[in-house]
């Protein structure tokens, strides 16, 4: 008979989160396995927000600050799903 292997470990419910923050609020704009993906990520969305500065300031867009955290799968809102890379889709902040 095979080992069992469980379905889960303690070590499975720890994730890096790339949170997106405008103003006072907070939203996890990603999350991923392991710190090295989660900063890469967090790289590109920084990139991809001074790159479109200038639209940012027409539309009156405030530019989201990102940054890394860890984060537990339990924590993580009911019905999340992932950000766009300038933090907000038709004119409203996810």
């Amino acid at each position: 008979m095979a080992d069992i292997v469980p379905l889960r470990s303690a070590r499975d419910d720890n994730w890096w989160a790339v949170m997106a923050r405008v103003g006072r609020t907070n939203r996890v704009a990603s999350i991923y396995s392991s710190r090295a993906a989660a900063l890469e990520d967090r790289e590109w969305r920084d990139a991809q927000v001074k790159a479109h500065a200038n639209f940012l300031r027409s539309s009156k867009q405030p530019p989201p600050q990102y940054s890394v955290a860890p984060m537990r799968w339990t924590d993580l809102p009911k019905g999340w799903k992932p950000l766009p890379a300038l933090g907000f889709l038709r004119g409203q902040f996810m």
